[in-house]
């Protein structure tokens, strides 16, 4: 199609997210079901943020990126998590086109930065581990939070030149994205444009981001692994290990939902394998983050124990008070 062509016909505006298929019951079941991990989702980056704000002896780089984390994971599931909550029940199926290319900015935005971030994170755990005595000089406040900064602006610049085409992409019809969110490989498929140069720039974007945080990510525990084992002592070993045990499990999470998302074949058959995987991927994934760091990590569960004893205390003194 010429774009004479594309240009003479009915621009679309308007798209309708079809969500999942089956009956009334299991949709509003998986609405439920969402509901409820989107507020635990929240809730618990939330708690865990307030935890290390009100707490000293969390004042450090890795309780800093933690909290970063925390708050990307806070924004990321809002990005799509209410809008498919409405999807599924039925009551808000259409979006916009700029509203659908927010949602896709944001998400492809975020999921960088959460690429980025787990490597800083990583390359702290290396500091920690393979220079422990001049960790606190070259970790300070200044390079952490230049640490930060940077991971959030390379994961928003890193595909700025990627929706800069797909906002230029026209839709003649139909307007029917199969998903619950403006998935990318869902959406553009619509477009009567030719997606060649959108397709190079979605695998190059995806191929630095990730190669860029792998490589970073992989290099670090490299070194980490090779110099705990140096390490004489079994219960030298296992103090190293648990310093980013709770790191590395999100690492593997992260990378194995994203990574099974990408090799995933894109058949009519497997979409909703596909819808789920996303599920895991803007839900189960960021609600899992904060238990994994409070459960794996013992500064935090004294923290919490602390700030439990504290509120417990309180209420008793005003139940005291009040006889």
């Amino acid at each position: 199609m010429t774009g004479t062509e594309i240009r003479n016909q009915t621009s679309v505006q308007e798209f309708i997210l079809l969500g999942f298929s089956g009956t009334w019951y299991f949709r509003m079941a998986l609405a439920v079901l969402c509901s409820v991990m989107y507020f635990l989702t929240i809730l618990g980056n939330v708690s865990l943020i307030a935890l290390v704000r009100t707490h000293p002896r969390l004042h450090t780089p890795m309780y800093f990126f933690l909290c970063n984390l925390s708050f990307l994971e806070i924004w990321y599931t809002t990005a799509c998590v209410p809008k498919a909550i409405g999807v599924m029940l039925g009551t808000s199926q259409t979006i916009s086109f700029t509203v659908c290319l927010l949602q896709l900015f944001f998400l492809l935005s975020m999921g960088s930065t959460e690429c980025f971030l787990l490597a800083v994170m990583a390359y702290d755990r290396y500091l920690a581990i393979c220079h422990p005595l001049r960790y606190s000089s070259l970790m300070n406040r200044t390079f952490s939070a230049q640490l930060a900064l940077a991971s959030w602006l390379c994961g928003f610049l890193a595909i700025s030149v990627l929706m800069s085409l797909i906002s230029r992409l026209p839709f003649c019809g139909p307007n029917v994205i199969n998903h619950f969110i403006c998935d990318i490989n869902s959406w553009i498929a619509l477009s009567c444009a030719d997606l060649r140069l959108v397709e190079l720039a979605t695998f190059i974007d995806s191929f630095i981001v990730v190669m860029v945080s792998c490589v970073i990510t992989v290099v670090s525990y490299i070194f980490i692994i090779s110099t705990i084992l140096r390490i004489p002592a079994a219960q030298g070993w296992q103090k190293a290990f648990s310093t980013c045990m709770a790191h590395l499990t999100v690492v593997t999470i992260w990378y194995g939902s994203a990574i099974f998302l990408f090799l995933m074949p894109s058949a009519q058959n497997s979409l909703d394998l596909n819808k789920i995987a996303n599920i895991f991927n803007t839900i189960v994934t960021p609600l899992l983050n904060p238990f994994i760091y409070s459960l794996r990590n013992k500064e935090v569960k004294e923290a919490f124990g602390k700030t439990v004893s504290g509120i417990l205390s309180d209420f008793r003194k005003v139940e005291i008070s009040s006889k």
